[in-house]
């Protein structure tokens, strides 16, 4: 039987690939071809070019098939024209088209060229793909035709399909078009007229669809034998001469089998058109414009010839950069919406990594991404959605349910390289408590093609049958291979109701979704983060796109803080434009593939120029505010924004850090090391730069255990099995080099200088003592290449966890590997501190633009000693072969702490640099929060600014940041007419303010459950 059973497979596979696949095509003709390349630097000024300033198609040099053309991130315009063969009348069975080969290969769609089809009038057509390469034409035999082709030549560095192949992890300099050589790419392939016999086609696609059935049914079913049998006798029918002629008699033998029914208890999947696009990745953001143009080209074309075609797309930002730059396009799509056809989800500026951006940045891609589909489709959606981003804190549901999103959908958790996710349809529950019900999809993929493996893989895959009948496959090539095509509809169709496959219907997520609830009574809960076990270097990968990420959300809060109070004190415009485009540019670099450090050189090149560009701009906004403030007067003043309530320090003071910096006194030692003692600390830093006691005059305690050292680099080898940007392997521990050697040297201001030098790289430290913490300030010019920079800070703490920042709160992480769940987390992301404690002591350990963290436990001689590093660097060299290559900058704090207020504390300090401004009276911001009667409280101010809706209402975000109850009194510098709390897309609540007390009018009294984020509306007197 099994001899039997390749000989049959065998023989289906060779008519699909020779003579069925010849005779699809009943008649065809060539194309005259003509090609002008944009001249200029590829991605530089002018090129690509608006369809406006091309020129006359007339001027235009011939082509022929196999002209080169596409130097690496090029551009070539084509125009294709003929006339449609006299002979070539319409019928029933036969359609005319163009087909247009620019030279597409075997490698994934979205990884090579593309094309977008035009009319002579400039009106968008269809885009180019190389599974999706046909074009609709209207004319009539014997009528002329034109078309223009804007082709893309973007390299292909994906290493072949799904990323498999050797070459994907090779430094390469395409990456950057000022590295990449001037070579042509590509060679135009066939580019003719066909006659399409569409009897032929559709027996093609039930042959492919049968065949991939019986591949997936146990040798021992009957309708595996059914269907091999059949495709059997099907073949018998037809002639390799010419099997167009019995295309109908060989449809007719495989009609019953197609006839079978699904099973009544068969699984039931719903499929959504899709085409996840990375708004940069492994090309820059400028041709992720023309993927979003070409790949809803396809779609708008697909839906008027498909009735059941729907599309789920995400992303705020793609659709606005569809409407700057195809607006006739754009109102097609923008009818379709209003149909319910094309659907926008998510409701994200962007498919954001979810890890590193702050709670404010996470709500702002909610705030922007809402009020842009509110504003351009009348609607917000239901559904989160985010399949690709690495992992996903504890924070998020309570910040997607309070933006109004009821459910949430994602994949990528199916990536865990150690233990696989239990459920695929469960209640996600977040670090307040907060429930969303949440579904994966079980093909393990959102790019589905609607092949019957995917179907039956959907099957195996899914973990909930006992309780759940429903999943969702969103289907399409994506990031640019041109979404949902017309053979997925049809493959979806033939297996809509077929015996041994899961019944497949058409819909929407937001229709998945509701099935869900409505048949899942008590789905099971996953509490806490969904913490991704792959992609752990993600953390650290290009330090410098992340430094600016950390920078600028800190400082676009600060312009917001002080902008509102000047408008509202001193009437000074608010600079609302301005602010949204800063928001905007930032939110954009924190997609999941730039502030990970995942992309090219292209795209992290242009977001450190971003940042920079940010930061400037918003540095003008804010000495513009505090001058208005300030007023005018010569008295010398200093200012910070640093939310200090939680620890009873009342907000927005700053200069004591300047008095307690001075009272440092250094001392040089004989050994050559040097003693810091301030009224806090004593500090004992060895001759080679390590630093051997911070002693805590407070209790005595010292932070370093005996004989060891705190402030110790670390060099480890990093190599990767693959994904190096990604990927950071366990083995990395293997390998450790503690750069030790160092040189040290007390300077006048009483800081201490370390040098070091290692391999072809330099590390130069400053260390001061401000109080009751070390601040280090860590210079490394980075040459290495394959390797990790960490920084040891070995604490004489016995604890049993570590509390990590996270978004609005702290997530609390064992410290041993008891299970393979725990061993996993051996790198894992932390805001601006980490905290380890036992009862009565702690110790943090802040940050000022670090994220990748490990924290340890040993016992030496049964003393538990508690290692926290930062990893500082990396030098991957995949995608970008020179990633992180050059001078860095850190800074680092390392403070006793008996809780994580005063972890919290140090880490947002770090954010709030003092400011020295001229003027009459110091700037005090327009809204304070305190405790209740000057009780301490655990309520923390992140964010102060004017509505989005330009009402003059004042906005105002606290959380609790501690993990308890608390209460606090929240004061505003107006005549306040009334405090309403509000979503996070500032729509007030219909029920009400629940979470708001009036406490007779002196503030306005809030009450806030353990990690909660509370949004109110201010409203004054005068709006």
């Amino acid at each position: 039987m099994h001899v039997q059973v390749s000989s049959i497979l065998g023989r289906v596979d060779r008519w699909l690939g020779e003579y069925l696949a010849d005779a699809v095509t009943a008649g065809s003709a060539p194309l005259d071809v003509a090609a002008w390349t944009v001249p200029g630097e590829p991605g530089g000024a002018g090129e690509p070019v608006a369809f406006a300033d091309v020129p006359d198609p007339a001027t235009f040099a011939p082509a022929v098939p196999g002209f080169e053309w596409g130097r690496p991130w090029g551009t070539t315009w084509f125009q294709v024209s003929g006339r449609v063969p006299a002979g070539w009348a319409p019928d029933d069975r036969h359609r005319v088209e163009l087909s247009l080969d620019l030279g597409f290969d075997g490698a994934k769609p979205g990884f090579q060229c593309e094309g977008l089809v035009r009319t002579p009038a400039g009106r968008v057509v269809k885009g180019l793909e190389p599974r999706n390469h046909h074009v609709p034409l209207e004319a009539g035999p014997g009528e002329l035709f034109a078309f223009l082709v804007e082709a893309a030549a973007n390299p292909d560095l994906s290493g072949g399909d799904d990323f498999k192949g050797a070459r994907a992890y090779a430094p390469t300099p395409l990456g950057d078009p000022r590295s990449a050589p001037d070579a042509p790419l590509y060679r135009l392939g066939r580019l003719e007229i066909r006659r399409v016999d569409t009897e032929v086609e559709r027996l093609v696609r039930e042959v492919t669809v049968l065949r991939g059935l019986a591949l997936e049914l146990s040798e021992h079913e009957p309708r595996r034998a059914a269907l091999l049998a059949g495709l059997d006798h099907a073949l018998d029918e037809l002639d390799p001469g010419d099997p167009a002629a019995a295309a109908p008699a060989a449809r007719a033998v495989l009609a019953p089998l197609r006839a079978s029914p699904a099973a009544a208890s068969a699984h039931r999947i719903v499929a959504t058109g899709h085409a996840h696009i990375d708004s940069a990745w492994l090309w820059p953001s400028r041709e992720t414009v023309r993927k979003v143009t070409r790949t809803f080209a396809n779609v708008v074309d697909l839906m008027d010839r498909d009735p059941d075609a729907v599309f789920t797309s995400s992303s705020a930002q793609h659709f606005a950069w569809l409407k700057r730059q195809e607006p006739e396009l754009y109102s097609r799509v923008k009818q379709r919406v209003a149909e319910g056809r094309i659907v926008p989800v998510g409701n994200m500026w962007v498919e954001s990594d979810v890890n590193m951006p702050s709670g404010e940045s996470l709500a702002r891609q909610l705030l922007q991404g809402t009020r842009f589909f509110e504003r351009e489709f009348g609607s917000r959606s239901d559904v989160g959605w985010l399949p690709d981003s690495f992992g996903y804190p504890g924070a998020l549901p309570q910040l997607l349910r309070k933006a109004g999103l009821r459910w949430f959908f994602t994949q990528k958790m199916c990536w865990n390289d150690s233990n696989p996710m239990p459920h695929h349809t469960f209640l996600w529950e977040g670090i307040d408590g907060t429930r969303i019900l949440t579904h994966f999809p079980p093909n393990n993929t959102y790019s589905g093609d609607m092949r019957p493996t995917e179907l039956a893989r959907s099957v195996r895959n899914f973990a909930d049958h006992a309780g759940a009948s429903h999943s969702l496959m969103p289907f399409g090539y994506g990031d640019g291979g041109g979404g949902p095509t017309r053979e997925m509809m049809w493959d979806a169709r033939l297996q809509s109701d077929l015996e041994g496959s899961p019944r497949v219907r058409f819909g929407t997520a937001d229709a998945l979704f509701g099935t869900i609830e409505r048949e899942y009574a008590s789905p099971p809960v996953w509490s806490g983060e969904m913490y991704l076990e792959f992609h752990r270097g993600i953390y650290t990968s290009q330090a410098r796109t992340k430094r600016g990420n950390r920078r600028n959300e800190q400082l676009l809060v600060e312009a917001e803080l002080w902008s509102a109070s000047a408008t509202l004190r001193t009437g000074a415009p608010y600079p609302y434009d301005e602010l949204d485009e800063l928001w905007q540019e930032v939110l954009l670099l924190q997609f999941h593939d730039i502030l990970p450090g995942t992309a090219i050189a292209w795209v992290h090149r242009e977001a450190e120029a971003s940042h920079e560009r940010v930061t400037e701009r918003l540095e003008g906004l804010i000495e513009t505010a505090l001058r208005a403030l300030a007023g005018e007067g010569t008295r010398s003043l200093a200012v910070n924004a640093a939310p200090f309530a939680a620890s009873g320090v009342p907000a927005f003071g700053g200069a004591a850090d300047e008095a307690a910096a001075a009272a440092v006194a250094a001392t040089a030692l004989p050994d050559g090391g040097v003693e810091l003692a301030s009224p806090g600390l004593r500090v004992v830093i060895t001759a080679n730069g390590l630093i051997a006691h911070v002693v805590d005059l407070a209790s005595g305690r010292d932070l370093v255990p005996p004989g060891l050292a705190a402030n110790l680099p670390q060099l480890h080898v990093d190599a990767p099995a693959k994904w190096d940007a990604w990927d950071l392997d366990r083995s990395y521990r293997a390998n450790a080099v503690d750069l030790v050697d160092g040189t040290v040297t007390l300077r006048a201001d009483g800081s201490v200088r370390i040098e070091r030098a290692f391999g072809s790289s330099r590390l130069t430290q400053t260390v001061t003592v401000v109080d009751s913490a070390v601040h280090i300030r860590t210079v490394v010019d980075w040459h290495e290449r394959r390797r990790m920079l960490k920084l040891a800070f070995p604490l004489d703490v016995h604890a049993q966890d570590a509390a990590y920042e996270t978004q609005f709160g702290y997530v609390r992480r064992p410290l041993h590997a008891n299970t393979s769940w725990d061993a996993a987390r051996y790198e894992v992301c932390a805001h601006r501190w980490v905290h380890v404690g036992e009862p009565g002591f702690g110790v943090a350990v802040a940050n000022d633009g670090v994220y990748g963290h490990d924290v340890t436990r040993d016992s030496i001689d049964g003393r538990v000693v508690t290692t926290v590093r930062q990893s500082l660097l990396r030098a991957p060299t995949f995608p970008d072969p020179d990633a992180d290559q050059g001078r860095h900058a850190f800074t680092t704090v390392l403070a006793p702490a008996p809780t994580t207020d005063e972890a919290l504390r140090a880490g947002a300090r770090l954010g709030a640099p003092l400011r020295r401004i001229t003027g009459a009276a110091a700037p005090v911001p327009v809204v304070t929060v305190t405790g209740v009667d000057g009780a301490p409280t655990s309520a923390v101010v992140s964010a102060v600014k004017l509505a989005d809706d330009r009402s003059g209402d004042l906005v105002v975000r606290v959380y609790e940041s501690r993990g308890a109850r608390t209460r606090a009194t929240l004061r505003a510098d107006l005549a306040v007419a009334e405090v309403r709390e509000c979503d996070l897309v500032e729509t007030p609540l219909a029920d009400g303010t629940t979470a708001v007390v009036d406490d007779g009018g002196d503030g306005t009294g809030i009450v806030l459950r353990p990690f909660e984020v509370l949004t109110l509306r201010v409203r004054g007197n005068h709006t």
